[in-house]
């Protein structure tokens, strides 16, 4: 098969906490993408320099495998002048995957994503945030317990763990202070849904203006305490179950809620949308990720597209490169699906 003559750059970095995508999904990424383009490289990026010379390679796509960089390193995720990849890359005339700056700073803010999804008139369970090192009286909330607590900006259920569930106002105080301190971050406060949870992977279709929504009904293991939560110890060992959503009200409602979300925040052609219900089966959004997981046969967004409409891991990659490709107007990069010309597609 002659490869297509373009030239891609998977891009992530070498400090953690900037990442959206792990070395082995890189590498896993590129050796697909090799098969088809004729140059696909990956480069690290840690500083604006790292940026510059990326531009200097005059790659025709970026494939995204993080947001930003800092200015000021040692602020890191806090750092408020941070450069948006996405928005580097727009002012340089490069194309790259998914969305754009203003959709990755909802995502990164998980507070300014839910206060924006609310604005819209969607459903997002109550909320207040807790500063960092500012305190809130724990026997005088603006919310009942109990509640749900995690840092206002990280992902893959970091901060997230037993504790997390709070019923009273020692248990509030203690994990605001274990956020504040571990991971130096504001704490995002949430009244808590104790009903099924579910990850809606959302894949634009190619040549059209539909959307292919594809839900899985995650479930995790019981903690001590009893409660299913997706804590950064059970995505990391990949130990929740994930079932395909078979009632057809259930999953028309969760995939509603989902695409609408989706494009509230103002996401393109890819992401995942994660979604709980309460104790009544009403859904509400939690948080997005809109450069989520690639992992093969681990990331919850590749097993939603083969679990729903047949689409396999190879395709799924190339299907995100095509879309991107085509913000390019002097691209002609159609490579056929592989396996999967007869899919269904999702509602």
């Amino acid at each position: 098969m002659k490869k297509i003559d373009k030239h891609i750059e998977i891009v992530r970095s070498s400090v953690a906490s900037f990442n959206s995508m792990s070395g082995v999904s890189c590498h896993d990424a590129q050796a697909v993408l090799a098969k088809h383009y004729a140059h696909v490289g990956i480069t690290m990026i840690d500083n604006l320099s790292d940026l510059e010379a990326l531009v200097d390679l005059k790659p025709d796509l970026v494939f995204l495998g993080m947001k930003f960089v800092p200015i000021a390193p040692d602020l890191g995720l806090e750092d408020p002048n941070k450069i948006w990849v996405t928005s580097y890359l727009d002012e340089h005339g490069i194309v790259y995957t998914g969305s754009s700056q203003l959709a990755h700073e909802l995502e990164l803010n998980k507070h300014l994503a839910k206060q924006h999804v609310h604005d819209a008139g969607l459903a997002t369970s109550e909320f207040f945030v807790v500063p960092l090192n500012q305190a809130i009286p724990s026997h005088n909330l603006p919310l009942t317990f109990p509640l749900f607590i995690k840092p206002t900006n990280r992902g893959g259920g970091v901060g997230i763990d037993s504790k997390s569930v709070v019923h009273t106002p020692f248990e509030f105080d203690e994990k605001v202070a274990f956020i504040a301190k571990n991971l130096q971050s504001d704490s995002l406060v949430e009244k808590y849904l104790d009903g099924r949870e579910f990850s809606v992977a959302i894949l634009k279709q190619e040549y059209s203006t539909e959307y292919s929504i594809m839900p899985l009904e995650l479930i995790a293991p019981k903690d001590e305490y009893g409660a299913r939560i997706l804590s950064a110890r059970i995505k990391a060992a990949d130990t929740e179950r994930f079932m395909e959503v078979t009632d057809e009200d259930i999953k028309y409602r969760i995939s509603t809620l989902a695409i609408d979300v989706f494009h509230a925040l103002g996401a393109r052609d890819y992401g995942r949308i994660d979604i709980r219900m309460d104790t009544f089966g009403v859904p509400y959004f939690l948080e997005a990720n809109l450069i989520p997981s690639l992992l093969k046969g681990y990331g919850n967004f590749p097993k939603a597209c083969l679990l729903n409409i047949d689409l396999d891991y190879e395709s799924m990659l190339l299907s995100i490169v095509r879309l991107a490709f085509c913000r390019s107007p002097n691209s002609t990069t159609y490579v056929p699906y592989l396996a999967t010309s007869n899919i269904a597609y999702a509602v």
